[in-house]
């Protein structure tokens, strides 16, 4: 079966541009926009969001010298050296942020970032996964294709 498509950001425009600068400001916070892409990736790869999958694993290369092996191995993460200890932090709180289903995983993830992040950093990244985890609710909901490869 085929989900219907519906251009949710022409039906209200004033949401999705509302949600539009929200995301531009939490990205302007300051964290590493590679990092910002993995987590974004990450995030999306759970939610089986091929739309988001495809721009941010796209924008992680082509925008932010992101080595596609890297996006190859995200799902592995844990198990390969690709990833250096903040990542794996982030990475962490991403999926236990994704998921929340899990509040004992949730509670050892957010603890572990603050070896390697400031508050400033971990609110952000905060942010930045609600954001995430909401753009993927809305491509998914309403059948949001990726460009063709």
């Amino acid at each position: 079966m085929t989900m219907r498509t519906i251009n949710a950001y022409g039906i209200i425009p004033d949401v999705f541009g509302t949600a539009r600068r929200l995301n531009s400001d939490i990205e302007g916070l300051g964290l590493d926009m590679t990092l910002v892409e993995l987590v974004k990736t990450r995030a999306s790869q759970i939610n089986g969001c091929a739309y988001c999958v495809h721009m941010h694993g796209g924008d992680a290369v082509k925008k932010y010298g992101e080595k596609p092996e890297r996006l190859y191995l995200l799902p592995t993460w844990r198990e390969s050296p690709a990833f250096d200890a903040r990542e794996r932090a982030a990475l962490a709180y991403a999926e236990a942020m994704t998921r929340m289903d899990d509040h004992d995983a949730l509670v050892q993830a957010a603890t572990a970032l603050d070896d390697h992040f400031s508050e400033k950093e971990v609110v952000a990244l905060t942010a930045l996964l609600a954001m995430i985890n909401f753009w993927n609710r809305i491509a998914v909901g309403f059948g949001t294709q990726h460009a063709p490869v």
